[in-house]
């Protein structure tokens, strides 16, 4: 079953809280979105596997500890996982960055593909699919299932907040996909937003109504 982290790191709820306040602006918010991300990109990268290798210092040979080369891949869910996207790759450079655009059937109500591109070597990668918000978890449900069936098979989801609705949705759709949370509301209103949340991370991201 999916593993759910919530994380507790002092300098993440504090910046999520300037990131909460209506009174933040779009460039404070896109600079802490970013910040936070780096910050929680250190606790998801913890279990990357390591290898021991032997280099120079100034003074003698010595084996060091360096990471094995497994691949990693990060995936905005568009349009708001972008803003999370160059915190992470602060941290692992070399990881190559996927897209996959929804948006939601005005009737149904559902989740809807309209756009996808991926690396080519799928399945070799450790991929951190990433959105601000898990609300209903309908799209990060349906974005990992889209990742799923071009051959991916090591999937990660990172958000800022979450609703419990949004979790177990996703815990159960997808029960070999752990969860990286900075904070757990809570809850969803009638209008499907995260109570007390951060309002709509796209648009105050980019700055659009």
């Amino acid at each position: 079953m999916a593993k759910v982290y919530v994380f507790d790191h002092p300098l993440i709820q504090h910046k999520l809280a300037y990131i909460r306040d209506i009174k933040t602006g779009t460039k404070e918010f896109r600079e802490l979105v970013d910040e936070v991300a780096t910050l929680m990109a250190f606790e998801i990268t913890r279990d990357l596997p390591l290898e021991e290798v032997e280099i120079e210092t100034p003074v003698r040979k010595a084996k060091v500890k360096m990471l094995s080369g497994k691949k990693l891949g990060v995936i905005p869910i568009l349009r708001a996982g972008i803003g999370m996207v160059d915190g992470i790759l602060k941290l692992i450079p070399a990881a190559k960055v996927g897209h996959i655009g929804l948006y939601r059937d005005p009737e149904t109500l559902k989740p809807i593909e309209y756009y996808a591109k991926l690396p080519s070597d799928v399945e070799e990668r450790e991929f951190i699919v990433v959105d601000p918000m898990l609300a209903t978890g309908g799209s990060a449900i349906e974005a990992i299932h889209s990742i799923k069936k071009r051959g991916a098979k090591n999937i990660k989801f990172m958000c800022l907040i979450a609703a419990p609705e949004g979790v177990e949705a996703l815990k159960a759709a997808h029960p070999d996909v752990d969860i990286y949370i900075a904070a757990l509301d809570e809850k969803l209103n009638d209008h499907g937003y995260i109570v007390p949340g951060l309002g709509d991370a796209g648009d105050r991201l980019f700055g659009t109504k």
